[in-house]
């Protein structure tokens, strides 16, 4: 590894160990004391920029876990659960070297490249934003954007301190990455397919095993969600679906102590 290349997987790695406590994530974050009307702030506007000097290691890694970045934006289309960081980390140095403005319209990322632009949209109520990925974060197993307070504020998940997202790359005439069909938004979040999936494999049989022993472990309904690949058909073990992102957490820790590691949540 070159001296380059290292420095900058050690000014990631660091950057991001301070995110990782932030974003209502291991350390609870803090609302402005004083909170200002950000309903009339700005979506970011995409534009071409070059890849940031720092925070675009090939890889890095936080709390024993390697991330790898991504070469680009283009085609990134996902769901999960956002959080958002404020107070306690507004006027820091983010991963890409700019400094974190709780009032700008910004976002952290475990693997996107660094500056990216996504639209955001809330699943439980289907209001949009436009953010700058300009940080890495969160490092929790089940989240996977971390909005500043004003893109939080804007989608409604500040009270909460999570919510369920679709987050899709956007280029700087306002375009999706990649084409997608129109995803139809619900409004009340007991209706977004919220699931703890334990494990995915190449073979039903291997599928029914996870899930019987499960079944003897814990009290949830367990389900096995069949994807069809070009390379053939994975059975996806899952539990749910879940009431709410807390019980999710709460339920993955349970798998945890039964030696289920990979556990996580997904969003459909």
């Amino acid at each position: 590894m070159t001296k380059t290349r290292l420095k900058l997987l050690l000014t990631a790695s660091m950057y991001a160990l301070l995110v990782a406590c932030g974003g209502g994530t291991f350390i609870p974050d803090r609302a402005p004391t004083s909170p200002r009307d950000v309903s009339n702030v700005p979506n970011a506007v995409p534009r071409d920029e070059p890849k940031s000097k720092y925070g675009n290691p090939a890889h890095y890694e936080v709390f024993g876990k390697r991330y790898y970045t991504l070469n680009s934006s283009k085609g990134y289309h996902e769901k999960g659960i956002a959080s958002w960081y404020g107070k306690k980390f507004h006027g820091r140095r983010t991963s890409s070297g700019e400094t974190y403005d709780m009032y700008a319209m910004t976002a952290a990322h475990k693997t996107l490249p660094l500056p990216s632009y996504v639209e955001v949209t809330n699943l439980a109520n289907g209001k949009k934003v436009i953010v700058k990925v300009n940080d890495r974060g969160p490092f929790h197993d089940n989240r996977l954007i971390d909005l500043s307070y004003t893109a939080a504020k804007k989608l409604g998940i500040i009270s909460k301190g999570t919510g369920t997202v679709e987050i899709r790359a956007i280029t700087k005439n306002g375009h999706y990455t990649t084409p997608s069909a129109p995803v139809t938004h619900v409004t009340n979040d007991a209706y977004v397919g919220l699931y703890l999936q334990v494990g995915a494999f190449g073979t039903l049989t291997s599928a029914e095993q996870l899930k019987a022993k499960l079944q003897r472990q814990i009290g949830d309904a367990i389900l096995i969600a069949p994807l069809k690949k070009p390379e053939g058909s994975l059975y996806r073990v899952r539990v749910g679906p879940l009431a709410n992102v807390e019980y999710g957490d709460s339920l993955a820790r349970q798998l945890v102590d039964l030696g289920y590691y990979d556990a996580h949540i997904v969003v459909e």
